[in-house]
Protein backbone atom coordinates (compact mmCIF):
# COMPACT_ATOMS: atom_id res chain seq x y z
CA UNK A 1 0.00 0.00 0.00
CA UNK A 2 1.56 3.61 -0.77
CA UNK A 3 0.29 6.94 0.64
CA UNK A 4 0.12 9.94 -2.08
CA UNK A 5 0.50 13.52 -0.51
CA UNK A 6 -0.46 16.37 -2.07
CA UNK A 7 2.55 18.82 -1.43
CA UNK A 8 3.36 21.03 -4.12
CA UNK A 9 0.51 23.98 -3.70
CA UNK A 10 2.20 27.82 -2.73
CA UNK A 11 0.16 27.59 0.62
CA UNK A 12 -0.32 31.59 -0.13
CA UNK A 13 -2.77 31.47 3.34
CA UNK A 14 0.23 31.26 5.20
CA UNK A 15 2.52 32.99 3.56
CA UNK A 16 4.25 34.10 6.84
CA UNK A 17 6.16 30.96 7.14
CA UNK A 18 5.52 29.70 3.18
CA UNK A 19 7.59 32.54 1.21
CA UNK A 20 10.94 30.24 2.79
CA UNK A 21 9.41 26.66 2.03
CA UNK A 22 6.51 24.78 1.26
CA UNK A 23 3.74 24.10 3.59
CA UNK A 24 4.05 20.95 4.09
CA UNK A 25 7.69 21.67 5.39
CA UNK A 26 6.49 23.94 8.32
CA UNK A 27 7.37 22.93 11.51
CA UNK A 28 4.85 21.35 14.42
CA UNK A 29 7.49 20.83 17.31
CA UNK A 30 10.25 20.96 15.37
CA UNK A 31 9.46 18.40 12.59
CA UNK A 32 7.70 19.46 9.27
CA UNK A 33 4.01 18.69 9.09
CA UNK A 34 4.94 15.93 6.63
CA UNK A 35 6.92 14.10 8.78
CA UNK A 36 3.91 14.12 11.07
CA UNK A 37 1.56 13.23 8.32
CA UNK A 38 3.86 10.21 7.32
CA UNK A 39 4.60 9.06 11.05
CA UNK A 40 0.40 8.47 11.39
CA UNK A 41 0.57 6.28 8.54
CA UNK A 42 3.27 4.54 9.51
CA UNK A 43 2.01 3.69 12.74
CA UNK A 44 -0.85 1.62 10.74
CA UNK A 45 1.78 0.02 8.40
CA UNK A 46 1.76 1.93 5.89
CA UNK A 47 5.75 2.67 5.12
CA UNK A 48 5.83 3.79 1.54
CA UNK A 49 5.09 7.26 0.09
CA UNK A 50 5.17 9.30 -2.99
CA UNK A 51 4.93 12.72 -2.17
CA UNK A 52 3.91 15.12 -5.43
CA UNK A 53 6.08 18.33 -5.16
CA UNK A 54 5.95 21.61 -6.59
CA UNK A 55 6.48 24.56 -4.96
CA UNK A 56 9.86 24.85 -3.11
CA UNK A 57 10.32 20.96 -3.95
CA UNK A 58 13.86 21.07 -3.52
CA UNK A 59 13.73 21.70 0.04
CA UNK A 60 11.74 18.65 0.76
CA UNK A 61 14.26 16.43 -1.37
CA UNK A 62 16.93 17.93 0.95
CA UNK A 63 15.25 17.14 4.07
CA UNK A 64 14.88 12.94 3.54
CA UNK A 65 18.50 13.79 2.26
CA UNK A 66 19.67 14.43 5.39
CA UNK A 67 17.35 12.94 7.58
CA UNK A 68 19.95 10.98 9.58
CA UNK A 69 21.41 14.70 9.89
CA UNK A 70 18.10 15.47 11.57
CA UNK A 71 17.50 12.90 13.82
CA UNK A 72 20.66 11.85 15.39
CA UNK A 73 23.45 13.26 17.39
CA UNK A 74 26.34 14.14 14.92
CA UNK A 75 29.86 14.65 15.29
CA UNK A 76 31.89 16.64 12.39
CA UNK A 77 35.60 15.63 12.84
CA UNK A 78 37.93 18.92 11.66
CA UNK A 79 41.06 16.84 12.38
CA UNK A 80 40.52 14.30 9.67
CA UNK A 81 39.63 16.01 6.62
CA UNK A 82 36.41 17.04 8.12
CA UNK A 83 34.64 13.51 8.70
CA UNK A 84 31.30 13.16 9.58
CA UNK A 85 30.57 10.87 12.22
CA UNK A 86 26.18 9.54 12.84
CA UNK A 87 25.81 8.10 16.14
CA UNK A 88 22.76 6.47 17.18
CA UNK A 89 21.65 6.13 13.78
CA UNK A 90 17.89 6.63 13.64
CA UNK A 91 15.51 6.60 10.19
CA UNK A 92 11.62 5.37 9.79
CA UNK A 93 11.15 2.00 7.83
CA UNK A 94 10.15 4.51 4.59
CA UNK A 95 10.46 4.25 1.50
CA UNK A 96 9.79 7.73 0.08
CA UNK A 97 9.71 8.78 -3.80
CA UNK A 98 9.49 12.71 -4.01
CA UNK A 99 8.24 14.16 -7.37
CA UNK A 100 8.45 17.03 -9.19
CA UNK A 101 5.24 17.18 -10.42
CA UNK A 102 5.30 21.00 -11.17
CA UNK A 103 5.17 24.19 -10.21
CA UNK A 104 1.45 25.11 -11.50
CA UNK A 105 0.46 22.10 -11.82
CA UNK A 106 -3.46 21.53 -9.75
CA UNK A 107 -4.18 18.58 -8.05
CA UNK A 108 -5.45 16.24 -10.12
CA UNK A 109 -2.26 16.69 -12.88
CA UNK A 110 0.23 15.94 -10.00
CA UNK A 111 -1.74 12.50 -9.41
CA UNK A 112 -1.49 11.58 -12.93
CA UNK A 113 1.74 12.33 -12.86
CA UNK A 114 2.57 9.83 -10.34
CA UNK A 115 0.65 7.08 -12.18
CA UNK A 116 4.23 5.03 -12.88
CA UNK A 117 4.95 4.89 -9.41
CA UNK A 118 1.47 4.09 -8.08
CA UNK A 119 1.23 0.88 -10.42
CA UNK A 120 -1.75 -1.36 -10.18
CA UNK A 121 -2.63 -1.28 -6.77
CA UNK A 122 -4.76 0.23 -4.53
CA UNK A 123 -3.36 3.56 -3.14
CA UNK A 124 -4.20 6.23 -0.76
CA UNK A 125 -3.87 10.24 -1.60
CA UNK A 126 -3.95 12.46 1.26
CA UNK A 127 -3.45 16.57 1.77
CA UNK A 128 0.24 17.41 3.34
CA UNK A 129 -1.30 20.04 5.27
CA UNK A 130 -3.24 18.39 7.99
CA UNK A 131 -2.96 15.82 10.69
CA UNK A 132 -5.70 13.63 11.59
CA UNK A 133 -5.90 10.15 13.82
CA UNK A 134 -7.57 8.56 10.94
CA UNK A 135 -8.22 5.12 11.47
CA UNK A 136 -6.47 3.79 8.23
CA UNK A 137 -7.13 0.11 8.93
CA UNK A 138 -10.98 0.73 9.29
CA UNK A 139 -10.69 2.79 6.39
CA UNK A 140 -9.29 0.89 3.99
CA UNK A 141 -11.78 -2.12 5.04
CA UNK A 142 -14.23 0.14 4.18
CA UNK A 143 -12.99 0.62 1.46
CA UNK A 144 -12.44 -2.85 -0.10
CA UNK A 145 -16.05 -3.65 1.47
CA UNK A 146 -18.58 -1.60 -1.17
CA UNK A 147 -15.98 -2.47 -4.17
CA UNK A 148 -15.85 1.12 -5.56
CA UNK A 149 -13.51 3.11 -7.28
CA UNK A 150 -12.86 5.69 -4.57
CA UNK A 151 -13.88 6.37 -0.87
CA UNK A 152 -13.05 9.83 0.38
CA UNK A 153 -12.74 10.77 4.21
CA UNK A 154 -15.27 12.90 5.51
CA UNK A 155 -15.32 15.44 8.68
CA UNK A 156 -17.96 17.40 10.08
CA UNK A 157 -15.72 20.36 11.17
CA UNK A 158 -18.36 21.91 13.24
CA UNK A 159 -19.70 25.83 13.24
CA UNK A 160 -16.80 28.24 14.43
CA UNK A 161 -19.39 31.05 15.45
CA UNK A 162 -22.75 30.91 18.06
CA UNK A 163 -25.77 29.82 15.88
CA UNK A 164 -29.29 31.64 15.38
CA UNK A 165 -31.73 29.40 15.03
CA UNK A 166 -34.87 30.71 12.46
CA UNK A 167 -38.14 29.14 11.80
CA UNK A 168 -40.11 29.23 8.72
CA UNK A 169 -41.86 31.87 9.36
CA UNK A 170 -38.70 34.15 9.41
CA UNK A 171 -38.69 35.11 13.27
CA UNK A 172 -35.36 34.04 15.00
CA UNK A 173 -36.31 31.12 17.63
CA UNK A 174 -33.42 31.29 19.67
CA UNK A 175 -29.23 31.55 19.86
CA UNK A 176 -27.48 29.07 21.10
CA UNK A 177 -23.75 27.77 21.50
CA UNK A 178 -22.47 25.85 17.97
CA UNK A 179 -22.83 21.73 18.91
CA UNK A 180 -21.12 18.98 17.18
CA UNK A 181 -24.32 18.90 14.82
CA UNK A 182 -23.38 22.09 13.20
CA UNK A 183 -21.78 22.60 10.20
CA UNK A 184 -21.21 20.38 6.60
CA UNK A 185 -18.69 17.22 5.93
CA UNK A 186 -16.27 18.07 4.29
CA UNK A 187 -13.41 16.37 2.42
CA UNK A 188 -10.72 16.18 4.41
CA UNK A 189 -8.41 13.89 2.32
CA UNK A 190 -7.23 10.15 3.73
CA UNK A 191 -9.07 9.36 0.29
CA UNK A 192 -8.91 5.85 -1.18
CA UNK A 193 -8.28 4.66 -5.02
CA UNK A 194 -8.48 1.60 -7.35
CA UNK A 195 -5.93 2.70 -9.85
CA UNK A 196 -8.99 3.12 -12.07
CA UNK A 197 -8.99 6.56 -11.00
CA UNK A 198 -6.24 7.90 -13.07
CA UNK A 199 -8.96 7.26 -15.92
CA UNK A 200 -10.25 10.38 -14.55
CA UNK A 201 -7.93 12.82 -14.46
CA UNK A 202 -7.25 14.57 -18.12
CA UNK A 203 -3.71 16.24 -17.52
CA UNK A 204 -1.88 19.23 -15.25
CA UNK A 205 -5.06 21.74 -15.53
CA UNK A 206 -7.47 19.13 -14.02
CA UNK A 207 -8.39 20.15 -10.28
CA UNK A 208 -8.88 17.03 -8.65
CA UNK A 209 -12.13 17.72 -6.03
CA UNK A 210 -14.01 18.86 -9.27
CA UNK A 211 -14.24 16.75 -12.27
CA UNK A 212 -12.93 13.71 -11.16
CA UNK A 213 -14.58 13.58 -7.93
CA UNK A 214 -17.85 14.77 -9.60
CA UNK A 215 -17.93 11.97 -12.41
CA UNK A 216 -17.31 9.48 -9.71
CA UNK A 217 -20.51 10.54 -7.89
CA UNK A 218 -22.21 10.96 -10.93
CA UNK A 219 -21.63 7.15 -11.71
CA UNK A 220 -21.73 6.17 -8.00
CA UNK A 221 -18.38 5.45 -7.57
CA UNK A 222 -17.20 7.31 -4.33
CA UNK A 223 -18.31 6.26 -1.13
CA UNK A 224 -17.83 8.14 1.80
CA UNK A 225 -16.35 7.55 5.21
CA UNK A 226 -17.33 9.92 8.15
CA UNK A 227 -14.44 10.39 10.73
CA UNK A 228 -15.40 11.13 14.09
CA UNK A 229 -12.16 11.72 15.67
CA UNK A 230 -9.64 14.18 15.21
CA UNK A 231 -8.98 16.60 12.32
CA UNK A 232 -6.74 19.60 12.01
CA UNK A 233 -5.42 21.39 8.96
CA UNK A 234 -2.92 23.87 8.80
CA UNK A 235 -3.69 26.86 6.23
CA UNK A 236 -3.30 29.61 8.44
CA UNK A 237 -0.35 30.80 11.19
CA UNK A 238 -3.49 30.74 13.83
CA UNK A 239 -4.00 27.00 13.05
CA UNK A 240 0.02 26.57 13.05
CA UNK A 241 0.14 27.91 16.97
CA UNK A 242 -3.11 25.48 17.65
CA UNK A 243 -1.22 22.64 16.65
CA UNK A 244 1.68 23.81 18.69
CA UNK A 245 0.35 24.52 21.84
CA UNK A 246 -1.18 20.72 21.34
CA UNK A 247 1.82 19.65 20.48
CA UNK A 248 3.66 20.84 22.86
CA UNK A 249 1.05 19.75 25.83
CA UNK A 250 2.21 16.48 25.32
CA UNK A 251 -1.27 15.48 24.44
CA UNK A 252 -1.12 16.00 20.67
CA UNK A 253 -4.81 13.67 19.54
CA UNK A 254 -2.29 12.79 16.29
CA UNK A 255 0.37 11.19 17.90
CA UNK A 256 -0.81 7.24 17.86
CA UNK A 257 2.81 6.65 17.74
CA UNK A 258 5.47 5.77 20.83
CA UNK A 259 8.61 7.87 20.56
Amino acid sequence: MKAVILAGGFGTRISEESHLKPKPMIEIGEKPILWHIMKEFSYYGVNEFIICAGYKQHVIKEWFADYFIHTSDITFDFTKGNEMIVHNKHAEPWKVTVVDTGLNTQTGGRIKRIKDYVGGETFMVTYGDAVSDVNIPELLAYHKSHRKIGTMSMYNFGQSKGVVDIGADGNIKAFREKSDFDGDLINIGYMTFEPKLFDYIDGDNTIFEKEPLCRLVEENQLAGYVHKGFWQCMDTLREKQQLEKLWASGNAPWKLWED
